[in-house]
Formats: structure tokens, sequence, C-alpha cells
């Protein structure tokens, strides 16, 4: 290019630099009130953005969440944590024994749970009752007999932890009845009987916590999980609705919205920064009662995604906005686990 058409486009850029900071200048002074409503509206944006994000980090690093002792920690009262043999569960159980809980273990598995009570009993001064229920098969008598058990105690918290998820990932059409079946009977019908067995006891005390351990899948779709996503964001909806009836009687009922956590039900066996083990993740629920944290602003009542990686991963899914794209994400993640799964199988089935 020669100097004189280098000089020629510099003079073009320069003519249409202060044509265009001229021309802005013409809009403010042609309509001085818009341009100020249009900068006041962004300015509101941006605090309001950086309130909010300000008020997730205090909750999730600073602010602490309610005493235990509101719900009768080292007052005789008892904690029933469903799902209790091991991972998250168990965790629970200890936890709130260390707290100062009687703990009352349910699950299936009557010699482990019996395990469990012994250690505890043994590390705590506490009592501690078992009781042997399958969820996916129980029916109305047994849900009456452990109803009878819960009668006589002072109930001060409700651990919904029992869950059932899908072997792998698989498209409805592919899922077995079977596995549908007991997703629902676990994760929903387990849920409703047993609370609804322990909520007239807390009505009359005036004081209670019940903690439905929800996950990721009830709040983002999640195709090839569409069952146990259903169950999931089955429990956030009833967890706002019996928020709001007893509320009134003093009883604080929260959803937990849970990503990974080290456990038999996610199947992972290596923790990191995202997927912590139940000891943590437990710690993180217990010490924010009270605290949104990561769900402060996703339009969820009674939701509180405590554990911190957890918590700031379900805050950016709320600023993005964008659940198609979430789910189109969760789907081609599910499609790779799949894969990885049958590929096991596979070798397996060669070795034996």
């Amino acid at each position: 290019m020669t100097n004189f058409g280098i000089t020629r486009l510099f003079l073009t850029s320069h003519v249409l630099r202060t044509f265009s900071r001229g021309y802005k200048q013409h809009v403010v002074n042609a309509y001085p009130l818009a341009a100020s409503l249009l900068l006041g509206l962004g300015a509101i944006t941006i605090a309001k953005f950086c309130y909010r994000t300000l008020s997730v980090f205090l909750q999730i690093f600073v602010l602490p969440g309610q005493s235990l002792k509101r719900y009768g920690a080292k007052k005789g009262a008892w904690a029933i944590v469903t799902g209790a043999s091991d991972g998250i569960g168990k965790e629970f159980a200890f936890q709130l024994a260390k707290a100062g809980f009687n703990v009352y273990l349910v699950a299936r598995n009557i010699e482990l749970l019996d395990t469990t009570a012994s250690e505890i009993a043994s590390k705590y001064s506490v009592a501690t009752k078992t009781s042997s229920i399958d969820f996916a098969k129980a029916d109305n008598a047994a849900y009456e007999a452990l109803s009878a058990e819960f009668q006589e105690l002072e109930i001060g918290v409700l651990v919904n932890n029992v869950g059932k998820s899908h072997a792998m990932p698989v498209y409805l059409v592919d899922t077995p009845k079977e596995e549908m079946t007991d997703i629902v009977a676990i994760n929903v019908n387990a849920t409703l009987r047993v609370t609804h067995s322990v909520l007239p006891g807390m009505i009359q005390r005036k004081r209670g916590l019940i903690l439905n351990i929800g996950s990721f899948a009830g709040a983002i779709p999640s195709p090839m999980l569409a069952t146990y996503s259903g169950t999931k964001a089955f429990l956030s909806t009833f967890t706002s609705a019996l928020a709001e009836e007893v509320e009134q009687h003093g009883i604080t009922v929260e959803h937990i919205n849970t990503y990974f956590v080290v456990s038999k039900l996610s199947k992972i066996r290596k923790s990191s920064a995202l997927i912590p083990r139940p000891g943590p993740y437990v710690r993180s629920v217990l010490s924010k009662i009270g605290l949104p944290c990561g769900a402060a602003y996703s339009g969820r009542p009674n939701t509180s995604t405590p554990y911190w990686s957890h918590a700031l991963l379900d805050y950016a899914a709320t600023v993005l906005n964008a659940p198609s794209l979430l789910i189109k994400y969760t789907h081609g993640l599910h499609k790779n686990i799949q894969r990885r799964a049958l590929k096991k199988m596979e070798r397996e089935a060669k070795a034996q």
C-alpha cells in the first residue's frame, strides 16, 4: 500500500470515530431523559448483580447457619436418618450424634445398621435405635409399624436421605419397569410416609428440622435419568410447599441440592474439589441450616446448596440462565457415562 493509501485509510478511520462520538453525543443531547434512564438501569443491574454475588459468597464462606440446639441438640431430642447404613446417611447419623442428638437409624440392612449404631454409642454419649425396612417393597403395614416406633420419641430432626438412582444412564423406553417402580417408591413414597409419621409430634412441640436430600438432577432435567430426575424435582416442590405449611409451627424444612458426593449411589470412589467425601459434605449441610447459599437466587424457595463448590456451580447455572444448554450438556455427559459402563460390562463378561 502506498503512503497516500495509508494516509487516506487513517483519515477515513479518524472521521468515522469522530462521527461516532459526535452521534452518540447528539443522541445524549437530544434525548437526555432516555439516556439517563438507560444509564440508571445499567447501573442498577450491575449493582444488583454485585449485591447478589456478594451475598452468595458471604453465605457460602462466612455466615453461620442456625444452631442445632434450636431443634433439641443436647436436650434429649432424637434425629431420624433414613438410608443410614452407608455413605451420606451414615455420616449424618455420626455428625448428629456428635452434635448431641440421640439417633434413630433406618435402612434395609439391619446388620449394617446395628454395627453403625454400636459405633455411634461407643463414640458418643447418646442413645441409638434401629429399624429395618425395605422402602422399595414397603406396604402400608410396614409404614404403620415404623410410625409406631416413632410415636414415643421426641423427634427434633428428620433426614430423608434414602434414595435410589438408575443402574446406569438409560433412556426411558429402555428402563426396566421394576427399576422405575423402585425409584419412585424410595425417592417419593418413603419421603412422604416417613415425614407424615414424624410431623404431628413436631407440630405439637412447635419445633423440628426436616432435611430432604436432593440432587442437581431435580433442578436440571436430566435425559437418560428421567425417572430419577423427575422424583428429585418432586422433592424440591414438595419441600417448598411443606415448608410454607409448617413454618407457623416453628418447623424448618429444607431441600438440600446436591451435586456428586463419593458414595455407593453415585458410584464415585475418588474425591475432588467438586466431589467431596460424605464427611465434609454433611458438615457443610449442618453448618448452613437456614441459608440458601448457592441456591439464593435460583427461584427455588427453601432450597439450600451448602457445599462450597456445589454452591458456586448452582449460582453459576442461575446466572447463565440457559436451561436448554444445560440439558443438552447433561444428555451428552450421560451418553458418555453409559458408553463407558457398557464397555466395562463387556470387559467383565469376557473375563469370566
